[in-house]
């Protein structure tokens, strides 16, 4: 993979890439078969940073064949389910593969228009012009962590989930894991495997539940074929699915949702595709208990007044997209910091700008990163 040094940085009005993940790789892959030329700027030290940070046990949720970015399959040897260092073995392929212009070490900490041009301000007083840019930072950027009252008096051990790596550490220990998305799920199912004495699981939305793959036919397939369908038809369906393959844990603490699946869909919230969680809420090896809303010493207040003294709590409570800094004059971002276009396509206000890999759809991040980078591809070679 070229370095800085073997990259000419000059005005020449490429395209350039913020972020060397899966989304701006694509993207940079797709530009390269239009015959436009296209630098990726990474500011770590390698591709697929924030893969590198993932925890150990991490496997996609979507399929091989499914996750696959433009110009290149994954491996039969992958398996199905992919696992994360393959998915950073695959990336690093991809970038060689590919030849792609890479430049790490580089950070874009602002982005400007300049009459048909862009400006990007980066690291070492740099101001970089390019004909246009996409931003491709990604889905998982900023660590989130709530500001808890009593947060910074707690005598426990606190960390978010991006800091878990494995249950090594945590074996012998009580553990409430705070956040039932996919993340907080496998966390919690991979401290029980891992030996910890007590796993709790800290609700504060019920979530959907849904099997990852039923009879051989996986999850994610269907997400993309329900994508275009009506909202109200989706939920309903999804309820008697839900039924027939999921059981009902009520008793043990995690009822069904009153809500529609693809309704919360619509919302942000991505259903859990169960890695286990199932049956270790069902044998009690994952108690779920109420939101936690509080510390108090070394007690976690929840929601329904219960204190608790665990020795470790894992926020898995998500991520920002911190754009703000980058692109927050421009007009582009929603109230909730997300931006206002996607699927390839360019804000009114902001032509030649672009993002990629900032949605979380049921069809597959990794999939529609892919149909982005051709379309964001083919808009750029007709200008």
């Amino acid at each position: 993979m070229p370095d800085e040094k073997d990259i000419d940085l000059t005005n020449d009005r490429p395209v350039y890439v913020i972020g060397g993940g899966p989304g701006g790789l694509a993207a940079a892959a797709a530009l390269r078969q239009q015959g436009v030329r296209a630098v990726v700027l990474e500011k770590s030290e390698s591709v697929g940073a924030s893969w590198r940070r993932h925890y150990d046990r991490l496997h996609l949720h979507t399929t091989r064949r499914l996750s696959a970015l433009p110009g290149l399959a994954m491996p039969r040897s992958f398996g199905r389910w992919v696992s994360r260092d393959d998915v950073i073995r695959y990336l690093e392929k991809y970038a060689e593969f590919h030849e792609l212009e890479i430049v790490t070490g580089v950070e874009v900490s602002r982005i400007e228009p300049s009459g048909p041009d862009w400006v990007l301000h980066a690291t070492g007083g740099r101001e970089l012009t390019g004909r246009a840019v996409v931003v491709a930072t990604g889905y998982n950027h900023t660590p989130s962590l709530p500001d808890w009252p009593g947060r910074d008096s707690y005598t426990g051990e606190l960390l978010h989930a991006g800091e878990y790596r494995n249950a090594a550490p945590y074996a012998g220990k009580d553990v409430l894991v705070v956040g039932v998305g996919n993340t907080g799920a496998e966390i919690a199912v991979d401290l029980v495997e891992g030996g910890a004495a007590r796993v709790r699981l800290a609700v504060r939305t019920i979530p959907h539940i849904v099997r990852r793959s039923t009879a051989g036919w996986p999850a994610q397939r269907t997400g993309i074929l329900v994508r275009r369908l009506p909202v109200r038809l989706v939920d309903r369906a999804g309820g008697i699915m839900s039924k027939v393959a999921v059981p009902d844990l009520t008793e043990h603490g995690l009822p069904r949702p009153d809500t529609g699946l693809y309704s919360r869909v619509r919302q942000g919230a991505i259903p859990i595709q169960d890695v286990g969680l199932i049956d270790a809420v069902r044998t009690g090896k994952v108690e779920p208990v109420a939101a936690l809303e509080a510390f108090e010493d070394s007690k976690a207040v929840l929601a329904d007044g219960t204190r608790i003294s665990p020795d470790t709590v894992i926020a898995a409570t998500g991520y920002r997209r911190a754009l703000e800094g980058l692109v927050g004059h421009l007009g582009v971002l929603d109230k909730r910091g997300r931006p206002v276009t996607h699927r390839g396509r360019a804000a009114a206000q902001a032509p030649g700008l672009y993002f990629t890999g900032f949605t979380n759809p049921i069809s597959g991040m990794l999939r529609e990163m892919a149909i982005d980078a051709r379309r964001i591809a083919k808009s750029l070679a007709k200008g």
